[in-house]
């Protein structure tokens, strides 16, 4: 994926209500714009003046008032005291452009707008890879992307679905890419093209709606990382079961800081330094380098390598398998980040990556590259 997404935001919004609704009240305004341009000329018809015959009927009048809001007339007929032209002049003239606005504007809702979408659709829709998407725009969504875009992520890596419109509407203003829809569903997630896609983060706000997005997403892209946040600890085996394979819960997380303020006075801020963007110290996921292969993890010089991640497996950096690093290997480590909020040491690798998206794509660029 090449091009922004920013200036091509993908906004797909439920209606406010049926297409004949809306075209119906249209017609009712023009219908009855047009009714009190007869009456007018009916009780003014004096003013008119038939080239024809000379004699003005309610016909004449009828036939008249159309011509004239539908165009500027023929000549047959014409207005020939000061009322009438008046008349035609500040009122009927507005309201022959605004009825053509009417006109013009549904021609385009029911048309042209649907085609220019579905095309733009189209050509958003074809330069999205390894992106992120984010379902769910709420307290959590949103703190995820603010997250993602302070860490680089590019705006247009990154796609959000929601349901909301003002969700929708407040993630754009990120610039992002949005999707109004209902992420249960399967056209939603192959619209926003999770089988490209680098990971996908359910945050729905309820458990079940959670667990039926990472079921849906799991059937589209069985390979996809999917990630999910779910507030009931029995949902967890659930939410794996579906095909998640990262689940958070905020209230675990919570317990794991307080525990570890039991155990030191400091432990909790440190493990809270790590999960913020706004700490000195961050953990990061990313591929070998070619130049550490067959070294061991504790010698790599981006920073401190915690763990190694081979063929599905985990080796701490106390095991026999860290002692030499393979090609295709996956390495955590904590990074320093400087005061200019740039991370140290980022000359291989990726950005907060997931191994199965790396080796779905067969990559192991930087998200911010």
């Amino acid at each position: 994926m090449r091009r922004p997404i920013v200036r091509e935001s993908l906004r797909l919004r439920r209606r406010s209500g049926p297409e004949w609704r809306r075209v119906a009240m249209r017609a009712s305004v023009a219908i009855g714009l047009i009714g009190l341009t007869l009456a007018v000329y009916w009780f003014d018809r004096e003013g008119l003046r038939d080239n024809i015959d000379g004699d003005i009927s309610f016909l004449d009048v009828l036939y008249f008032t159309m011509i004239t809001v539908t165009t500027v007339g023929y000549g047959d007929i014409v207005p020939v005291t000061d009322r009438a032209r008046l008349f035609d002049t500040f009122l009927v003239t507005p309201i022959r452009l605004f009825v053509w606005l009417i006109f013009l504007g549904t021609a385009y809702e029911l048309l042209f707008r649907n085609v220019w979408e579905k095309w733009r659709m189209s050509q958003i829709q074809s330069h999205l890879h390894g992106h992120v998407v984010v379902v769910g725009y709420g307290a959590t969504g949103a703190e995820a992307v603010a997250e993602l875009l302070r860490t680089g992520v590019p705006p247009q890596r990154i796609v959000v679905v929601d349901q909301n419109p003002r969700s929708v509407a407040a993630a754009a203003e990120r610039g992002v890419a949005v999707l109004e829809g209902d992420a249960t569903r399967n056209e939603t997630l192959e619209a926003v093209r999770i089988d490209r896609a680098k990971c996908i983060a359910v945050t729905a706000g309820r458990d079940d709606t959670s667990i039926l997005i990472v079921l849906t997403a799991h059937g589209i892209a069985p390979h996809l990382p999917i990630s999910v946040v779910v507030a009931a600890q029995d949902n967890e085996p659930l939410a794996r079961q579906a095909g998640a394979g990262t689940v958070i819960n905020p209230a675990s997380f919570a317990g794991l800081l307080l525990a570890g303020s039991a155990h030191g006075p400091h432990i909790a801020e440190y493990m809270a330094d790590l999960a913020a963007i706004g700490g000195d110290v961050m953990m990061r996921e990313r591929g070998v380098a070619p130049d550490e292969v067959g070294r061991p993890l504790s010698t790599i010089a981006t920073g401190i390598g915690l763990r190694v991640i081979r063929d599905h497996e985990s080796f701490g950096f106390w095991h026999d398998g860290a002692a030499m690093l393979q090609e295709g290997d996956h390495i955590i480590e904590i990074v320093p980040r400087d005061r200019t909020g740039e991370r140290t040491g980022e000359r291989t690798g990726e950005q907060a990556g997931t191994r199965a998206a790396d080796k779905g794509h067969e990559r192991g660029d930087d998200v911010s590259s």
